[in-house]
């Protein structure tokens, strides 16, 4: 394969199983900066995360050649990521949570207030990492991520149904935390 940067996802997976040296290489260096962003957020800590991430790219190496091409490539390997960082969390069975310190909330976001806005993002961070797994990963996929309902449950390997109750209950976790973070 002389011009790797060309070909296309699917052929490259397709390369690999057939033995091609470097078409692992090439579809890691497309999508590694997205796949660390969803074991980030699926982790409770970044060394979870990096953890994570290298099981599932391990595992998505040696499955490779049994991948069906019902999905494209990238959500073959955000779902492999998702589910390594699940298998995670339960080997853990740990809950950690992040203090908040005195219980005060941020101060209104101004428009270019950034340290606001970065305060007002770790709260939020916060507050998610108190959701079960499940919850989280499923509203990451859909508020944070943008993936519709459809795509978040093709992604999660779950019934569309599972994904919609998943956030909502997420949701009405999350505004609960927010509101007696505010109200102490």
């Amino acid at each position: 394969m002389s011009r790797v940067t060309e070909v296309s996802d699917r052929d490259l997976l397709a390369a690999h199983a057939g033995g091609e040296r470097h078409a692992f290489a090439e579809l890691l260096r497309r999508h590694r900066d997205h796949l660390w962003q969803v074991a980030l957020r699926a982790s409770y800590t970044p060394e979870d995360a990096a953890d994570s991430l290298q099981d599932a790219l391990l595992s998505a190496h040696r499955a490779a050649a049994g991948f069906r091409g019902d999905a494209e490539v990238r959500s073959w390997l955000h779902r492999i990521v998702v589910n390594a960082c699940l298998d995670r969390i339960r080997r853990n069975r740990l809950r950690r949570t992040v203090p908040l310190g005195d219980g005060a909330l941020p101060e209104p976001l101004y428009a270019r207030d950034d340290f606001a806005a970065l305060e007002a993002s770790l709260v939020v961070d916060a507050a998610l990492f108190t959701l079960p797994a499940e919850q989280r990963t499923a509203l990451v996929a859909v508020e944070l991520e943008g993936y519709s309902i459809a795509d978040a449950a093709a992604l999660l390997g779950i019934p569309e149904g599972t994904v919609k109750s998943r956030c909502a209950r997420g949701r009405q976790r999350l505004e609960s935390y927010l509101s007696d973070a505010r109200h102490p």
